[in-house]
């Protein structure tokens, strides 16, 4: 049976004989994620682009999408979701009011604080953005099996749970 190889294994084996004093399995595992994550980047910003969204408005509307009925949260909420600084946030809610994604409202809990709500047109364009976007992401995995991507998610947990600590 032989071997199937792709352009990473081209290019580990090329170091190999060039440094044969090196360990290149890091770089057979990682410039294959980079790889994927190139693929996957323009497959998500093609599901956005579809239903009109740009990926940083993405980040905000599936926040609120994704907090249920009522679709809302406060300004500190969505910082926390995104990891942008708060006067970047300030920008980015202030944009998707003009567009009517979102609607800013007094927070009834505390006064001097404001909620941001998802629109019926934004929870509409997020909803069909994440429905192109699963399914563009369906492709992106087709070849392996479900039993195949729930054991590369469990390795990739493992993997990432050391950078989010």
């Amino acid at each position: 049976m032989v071997k199937e190889t792709d352009e990473v294994d081209r290019i580990v084996e090329a170091w190999v004989a060039q440094r044969p004093d090196l360990d290149f399995s890091p770089l057979g595992v990682l410039s294959r994620v980079d790889r994927l994550s190139r693929h996957l980047d323009r497959a998500r910003r093609d599901a956005f682009r579809r239903s009109d969204l740009e990926p940083w408005e993405w980040d905000v509307l599936s926040a609120l999408r994704r907090a249920g009925e009522p679709f809302q949260l406060s300004p500190k909420q969505l910082l926390l979701q995104t990891l942008v600084s708060s006067g970047t946030m300030t920008n980015r809610i202030d944009r998707l009011v003009d567009r009517r994604l979102v609607r800013r409202e007094a927070d009834p809990g505390d006064g001097r604080s404001i909620l941001v709500i998802l629109t019926g047109d934004g929870k509409t364009r997020v909803d069909a953005a994440i429905t192109r976007l699963v399914d563009a992401e369906a492709v992106l995995l087709g070849t392996l099996s479900r039993a195949d991507r729930e054991r590369l998610a469990g390795l990739l947990r493992k993997l990432s749970l050391g950078f989010d600590a």
